[in-house]
C-alpha cells in the first residue's frame, strides 16, 4: 500500500541478486506439477485490514477446490518490494501470486517478471474484465499486455467533520482558493482545519499532488516533458505550505496518513485528504473515531481530481503454478466474490459493485460509493514508467524540504524538475 517506502535500484540491485543466485544454486529448471498432484499457492501480501478480509475468502475456495492449498506470508509495506524482487530473480518463484503497487507495475511488466493475463482473462467465463473501472484498468496494463487485474484502490478524496460544517452552515469547498480559507476559519487554539501528511518522500506527494490537480496543473504534460515547476505548480505548493502553517496540526511536519487518522478520529481537525476508504473507518462505531463515528463524510478533492493508487493482483512469469494461481485469482475478483469483499469493508474496484444497491444496504450507503466511483473515474496516478517510485521519492523529498522551510517554492520545485528530467532520460 502506502506506508513508508525505501528504494532499492531494481536494475543494479538486480544484477547483484541474479549473480548471488547463478552462484549459490544449481537447482534444475522448476517444472509444472503433475496431474493430480495437490498445488501449494505462496502468496506474498501487506498486513493491513484487507488482507483479512481476503484471507477468509480464501477459505471458502479452498473448501470448495481441495486440490488447492494457499497459503499467505502477509508483511508490512516495507519489506514486500525486496520479497517480490528475490522471488522474481530465483529458478523457481518462491511466490505465484503477488500484489503489485502500481509505482512497480510498468517496471515489472518491461523487465519480463510478470505473465501476461490476456489468455487468462480471454478464456474465463463471466468475468467481465471491462467492469472494472477504467483508470484501475490501465494500471495493470503495460504495452498492450494486461499484467494486473485490480485488488483494491486507495484513491484520495476529501475527508471531512460533517456535523461541524452543518452546524456552522459551511459549504464544502470545492476549488483550493475555498478549501485553504475554509480551513484557516475553522482553525482555533486547540482545533485546526486541516489534518496533513507532509511527510518527507511518498506521504506529501500523493497529498499534495492533488493540490496540484486542483490548480490546473501536472507532472508531466502530454508531451512528457516535465512541468511540475510551473506557474500552477508554484502556486499549489505554496497554498500548500501556508495552510500548513496556518491550519495544521503544530510539529505535524513529519505526519503520514496515520497521523492524519488518528487526529481526525481523536476530534482535533475537521478535514483531511487521504485514502477513500479512510470513510468507513472513522464511521465504524467500533472503530478509532468513537463517538464521533458517523459524523464524517466524503468527497471529492478540491478541484475535482484525485490522486490514484491501486494494488493489483499478477503471476511472476517463472512460477510453475500459473494455471492454479489464476484459478484463485479470478474467483476472488469475480463479480459476486469482489462483492462479498466489498461488503466486508474492502475498497472497491469494480463498477458493478459500487452501483449494486445491496452493496449500498450491506455496506457504507449509496453517497459514499457514489463519491468513490465519481473520484475513480478520472483519477490518475503520482507517476509512471520504469522509474516511478524513485521518481515519487525525490519529489517527495524536495517537497518536505519547502514546507520545512529550507527552500521556496520555486526552488523545491526546480530541483525536483532536474531530478525527475534526469531519471525519466535515462
Amino acid at each position: 500500500m502506502k506506508h513508508s517506502r525505501t528504494l532499492w535500484p531494481p536494475l543494479i540491485l538486480g544484477l547483484v541478486l541474479a549473480m548471488i543466485l547463478s552462484a549459490c544454486t544449481a537447482t534444475a529448471p522448476a517444472s509444472a506439477p503433475a496431474a493430480g498432484e495437490k498445488v501449494t499457492l505462496n502468496v506474498i501480501m501487506e498486513e493491513v485490514p484487507d488482507y483479512d478480509i481476503v484471507a477468509g475468502l480464501a477459505e471458502q475456495f479452498k473448501a470448495d477446490n481441495p486440490d488447492i492449498d494457499i497459503v499467505f506470508d502477509a508483511m508490512p509495506y516495507d519489506a514486500m518490494r525486496d520479497k517480490i524482487l528475490t522471488s522474481f530473480l530465483a529458478p523457481k518463484a518462491t511466490y505465484d501470486i503477488i500484489i503489485i503497487d502500481n509505482p512497480w507495475m510498468d517496471e515489472f511488466g518491461n523487465a519480463g517478471y510478470l505473465a501476461p493475463l490476456n489468455d487468462f482473462i480471454a478464456g474465463t467465463e463471466g468475468y467481465n474484465y471491462d467492469d472494472f473501472v477504467g483508470p484501475l484498468r490501465d494500471i495493470g496494463e503495460v504495452d498492450g499486455q494486461i499484467y494486473g487485474v485490480p485488488y483494491y484502490n486507495y484513491a484520495l478524496g476529501l475527508i471531512v467533520r460533517q456535523d461541524i460544517f452543518d452546524e456552522m452552515g459551511i459549504s464544502v469547498p470545492t476549488s483550493l482558493e475555498e478549501y485553504v480559507q475554509t480551513v484557516k476559519d475553522l482553525t482555533t487554539d486547540d482545533f485546526y482545519g486541516a489534518a496533513m501528511q507532509p511527510q518527507r518522500g511518498y506521504k506529501i506527494f500523493e497529498e499534495w499532488k492533488n493540490w496540484l490537480y486542483g490548480a490546473g496543473g501536472d507532472l508531466l504534460d502530454d508531451q512528457g516533458n516535465v512541468i511540475i515547476n510551473n506557474e500552477a505548480g508554484v502556486q499549489a505548493l505554496n497554498m500548500y505550505i501556508d495552510t500548513y502553517n496556518t491550519a495544521a496540526p503544530p510539529n505535524s511536519l513529519n505526519w503520514g496518513f496515520d497521523e492524519a487518522l488518528r487526529a481526525m478520529a481523536a476530534g482535533q481537525a475537521a478535514t483531511m485528504l487521504s485514502y477513500n476508504w479512510m470513510l468507513p473507518t472513522l464511521n465504524n462505531p467500533d472503530g478509532p473515531a468513537g463517538d464521533l463515528a458517523g459524523s464524517f463524510q466524503l468527497y471529492e478533492p478540491p478541484g475535482g481530481k484525485a490522486v490514484l493508487g491501486a494494488w493489483h493482483w499478477s503471476l511472476p512469469k517463472n512460477s510453475v503454478n500459473q494455471d492454479a494461481a489464476w484459478k484463485f485469482i479470478s474467483w476472488l475478483t469475480s463479480p459476486s466474490v469482489d462483492k462479498e469483499r466489498v461488503i466486508q469493508g474492502g475498497a472497491p474496484t469494480r463498477t458493478s459493485v459500487i452501483q449494486d444497491p445491496e452493496v449500498w444496504e450491506k455496506g457504507f450507503g449509496e453517497d459514499y460509493y457514489a463519491t468513490v466511483l465519481s473520484i475513480l473515474e478520472d483519477a490518475e496516478p503520482l507517476a509512471g514508467g520504469d522509474h516511478a517510485e524513485e521518481i515519487i521519492d525525490v519529489v517527495g523529498t524536495e517537497l518536505n524540504s519547502a514546507v520545512a522551510g529550507e527552500k521556496d517554492a520555486q526552488q523545491a520545485l526546480d530541483d525536483a524538475a532536474a531530478q525527475v528530467t534526469e531519471i525519466i532520460n535515462r
